[in-house]
């Protein structure tokens, strides 16, 4: 299958290294040079793609995706920092009968971690005396913070009944890849949970495996539904 990689950064760079291993060819790479004011989203680039990996910078992602619906490409969202604008961004998809995979994150792990936390969360829903808090450390150059991952599972938390204050903290330094923690204390006993990543290498992984999954479909769906349903 033919796919596009619209930014062409690190995680660009990585999913390129790895569509081989999930029978996909990058036939397209956009990036700040060639898709200035969206310049590369024609139909003459995209004959033939039906996929595109969007790993970009959030005050571009939801042109971009309104752009590449209207093309009819599917599109597999790596971007943090643009959920505020999910509505509009269904609204595109929905229009032009296309297909959208969505994620904070795309390693496999943390999506299991998500589920792990929230059964976490749910258990400790009724039990007071646990405070809780929710924990990362990033690399210099991650634009937002908190990240879209711990913001999903501080959700997580509280979609499971964990209706008490959370205190939530970041840390941006050096080329640290990923580590997110969630903790319940109270004076007898203190429970951590922890996800760290070794690399970039689950996040481009996933985003493949979803860009395998969405041929074919309609709709936006998150990451979670491409690996458990």
């Amino acid at each position: 299958m033919k796919i596009a990689l619209v930014g062409y950064g690190k995680m660009g760079k990585l999913i390129e290294q790895l569509a081989p291993e999930y029978e996909c060819e990058v036939a397209l790479k956009l990036d700040e040079f060639n898709n200035a004011g969206f310049a590369g989203l024609t139909p003459e680039n995209f004959a033939g793609i039906p996929v595109a990996i969007e790993f970009s910078i959030p005050s571009a992602t939801v042109e971009n995706v309104e752009r590449l619906a209207a093309l009819g490409v599917h599109v597999v969202v790596g971007t943090t920092g643009w959920l505020d604008e999910l509505p509009r961004v269904t609204a595109a998809v929905e229009k032009n009968g296309t297909a959208l995979v969505w994620s904070p994150n795309y390693s496999v792990g943390v999506n299991v971690f998500f589920r792990l936390v929230a059964e976490a969360a749910k258990l400790l829903s009724d039990q007071p005396e646990y405070g809780s808090w929710a924990w990362e450390i990033h690399h210099s150059t991650k634009k937002d913070a908190p990240s879209g991952t711990l913001l999903k599972l501080v959700d997580e938390m509280k979609k499971s009944g964990y209706a008490r204050h959370i205190d939530v903290s970041s840390n941006r330094a050096g080329a640290h890849p990923g580590t997110h923690e969630i903790g319940f204390d109270s004076s007898a006993d203190t429970i951590t949970m922890r996800h760290t990543a070794r690399s970039r290498e689950g996040f481009a992984r996933g985003a493949l495996k979803a860009a395998q999954w969405i041929a074919g479909k309609k709709g936006v769906h998150e990451f979670s539904e491409v690996l458990f349903k």
